[in-house]
């Protein structure tokens, strides 16, 4: 991926043992392990973190439904000289999602900065980017679009109820936004994946 010196990449795993992660604390909280709520007291870093890696997410989603317009050639179904083939409407879509997540990544910029947050203050883990690198392009929509579009609406939900909760109206506001398109994407997603597999169930059932 191409990223100035500002930014750090690590593993996934190494990124959810940052002490700081949203994912670690508990401390003060009477909800449990992991839920941000403002009477954490590590709330601040966690809910920074979680910032920082929802805009990590927001620009690997644009990388990646680039990168889908980009691979595959159109036709209107897989041919044995073009077994990836999609619709050209597939393609529209995924400019459609580049469009939201681009406009995501502007907002969660702006949104880090509310909270005092530099990009590059926590790290990045390329694994949704690594997700929208499969060469088959039902495994890709399966992957980014079904499980991780549809994970990323239960993160703005937390962030939504931490600013609801901390009596912060821009976060609450900006985080009501955004998971409306991700219900697009997740759609988008789960009908290219019964269309282009409409005549084959066992491709279907793999992914």
């Amino acid at each position: 991926l191409a990223r100035d010196g500002r930014f750090k990449q690590v593993k996934m795993l190494d990124r959810m043992m940052d002490g700081r992660s949203a994912s670690n604390g508990s401390a003060g909280s009477n909800r449990g392990p992991g839920r941000l709520t403002p009477d954490r007291s590590d709330a601040p870093d966690a809910a920074r973190q979680l910032m920082h890696g929802i805009f990590m997410g927001e620009v690997q989603a644009l990388e990646g439904a680039g990168r889908t317009c980009w691979d595959f050639p159109v036709g209107a179904k897989p041919t044995e000289e073009d077994p990836d083939a999609v619709p050209f409407e597939l393609k529209l879509d995924m400019a459609r999602q580049c469009w939201d997540e681009a406009r995501h990544c502007e907002i969660s910029v702006k949104l880090s900065d509310w909270m005092g947050t530099e990009i590059g203050e926590f790290s990045e883990s390329p694994f949704l980017y690594e997700a929208a690198c499969n060469p088959d392009p039902i495994l890709r929509l399966t992957g980014v679009n079904r499980a991780l579009e549809g994970l990323a609406i239960d993160v703005f939900n937390t962030m939504r109820e931490f600013g609801d909760s901390a009596g912060d109206p821009v976060l609450e506001s900006c985080e009501d936004w955004m998971p409306a398109d991700e219900v697009t994407h997740v759609k988008m997603g789960s009908d290219w994946l019964r269309r282009l597999t409409a005549n084959d169930k066992e491709r279907q059932e793999r992914a």
